[in-house]
């Protein structure tokens, strides 16, 4: 009685002036910057006309901005660019819907301009993958994949300054992945999660998928309606970018001294069980992350700056014993990654994976060069299990947590040369679980 009322609760939360179905999910915070910000929100079909409204908090006067697209359609997820802000700075905004304000309104404040003028900002921010909600009509049938979505309430009280979803958003089932509108459809349902309302409009949202939100389970390149799931995408998680050329999604974020390298493991990949080597040698033509993403990521890489490279991959990269889905599988491509990293001079690189339904901490030592880390964070509202089998007593693993729904919170903090990166994994009730830390000092080429 007491988790239906909490849900009645939220979904009046979400009922507008104008009706109570005229706003189906958000809003949520996209990207903040400087001068400009992202807000996202889904309509109903039946609105004909939006716009937003913005004002500096305590201030009366604001200036209303239309939007230009297209609307009425089955599904209407919009975003709002608004430009012209001042650094550092806290705004108040309010969607409206055919000429009337709605109840999605929510605060933002910008970023602070702190380059040249004060030292490097401490700063959060969440993390996580694998959120299934459940829908018995269509799940499998059985004890019910999708956990406790309370988890996103810690969530939403988090002084975070953004959360970056590592994957499997939503999931698609056999009902949903063979047709562009029930690709359209599960993005759409599962943002409209009453639990994830809060938590959407309480800090930036970034995203990179994996399988589940791409299409069906260890779908890649060859899956016939990826052209449909880029837009599905890129339409519920208004990212800075998504690919080049009309080709994947990955992007960039960069927050205070740190740059995250968001790539995108599906749009390329090969088939898992496509053959490892040919003729003794590692297949060339086995890639995850393709051969334009590669080189977009090499120069990437050399051109940053940040003391925390942070490269987010919807599937491992290190673990040498997981079964599963990890960038080893790939053997030519991710040993040509390893090669390059080891012949430039680049400090700060540590990766942030999705995927497992756990958590752990890989780490990988390289001879005369700093060791390699893969923190992977999983799962907020899927299934979880017990490491097993060869993955029981994995010598890799310096940080471990199965069996318990989590995301992890990771923060940077510190003076300009001793900046220190924590990992907390954090429990449905907001209870840490474990922690880990590693200096800026303990990830760089000696002499650089």
């Amino acid at each position: 009685m007491i988790r239906f009322s909490l849900i009645l609760s939220l979904l009046v939360s979400l009922v507008p002036t104008v009706g109570f179905s005229q706003i189906v999910s958000g809003p949520m915070l996209g990207i903040i910057e400087l001068r400009d910000a992202k807000i996202w929100v889904e309509l109903s079909p039946s609105i004909s006309k939006a716009a937003i409204s913005i004002n500096k908090k305590g201030e009366t006067s604001s200036r209303t901005i239309s939007y230009k697209g297209e609307l009425g359609n089955d599904f209407n997820p919009i975003t709002f660019t608004v430009g012209g802000l001042e650094p550092n700075t806290t705004y108040e905004y309010v969607i409206l819907a055919n000429d009337k304000p709605t109840k999605a309104s929510g605060v933002f404040t910008t970023k602070k301009l702190w380059q040249w003028r004060e030292p490097v900002p401490d700063f959060s921010f969440l993390t996580g993958s694998c959120s299934y909600f459940n829908e018995t009509a269509y799940d499998r049938p059985g004890v019910p994949h999708g956990k406790d979505p309370s988890i996103f309430e810690p969530m939403a009280k988090e002084k975070a300054a953004f959360m970056v979803w590592l994957g499997d958003a939503w999931y698609t089932r056999e009902v949903d992945y063979y047709s562009e509108w029930g690709l359209w459809y599960r993005a759409s349902r599962d943002r409209s999660t009453p639990f994830l309302q809060p938590f959407l409009k309480s800090m930036t949202h970034v995203g990179i998928w994996d399988d589940h939100d791409f299409g069906p389970n260890n779908s890649g390149a060859a899956y016939h309606l990826k052209e449909v799931s880029r837009k599905v995408f890129t339409s519920y998680f208004p990212n800075a970018s998504a690919g080049e050329n009309g080709q994947g999604i990955y992007t960039k974020l960069t927050w205070a001294d740190a740059d995250f390298f968001m790539l995108d493991d599906r749009w390329w990949r090969s088939a898992d069980d496509a053959l490892d080597s040919v003729q003794g040698k590692p297949n060339p033509e086995k890639t995850m992350i393709g051969r334009q993403q590669l080189q977009w990521l090499k120069g990437a890489l050399l051109l940053s700056n940040a003391t925390f490279k942070i490269v987010t991959v919807g599937s491992q990269v290190l673990n040498p014993i997981s079964p599963f889905d990890r960038w080893g599988r790939f053997p030519a491509e991710y040993q040509e990654f390893l090669q390059f990293l080891a012949a430039n001079p680049i400090n700060g690189v540590i990766f942030l994976t999705g995927d497992r339904h756990h958590s752990e901490i890989i780490k990988v030592e390289r001879p005369g060069l700093y060791p390699l880390y893969d923190i992977t964070v999983s799962p907020l509202t899927s299934g979880t299990h017990s490491f097993g089998k060869e993955e029981k007593n994995n010598p890799n693993r310096i940080v471990g947590v199965d069996q318990k729904q989590n995301y992890g919170r990771i923060s940077i903090s510190g003076p300009r040369g001793h900046r220190k990166l924590t990992a907390d994994f954090v429990g449905i009730n907001g209870e840490n679980i474990a922690s880990w830390s590693v200096m800026e000092t303990d990830l760089k080429i000696s002499g650089k």
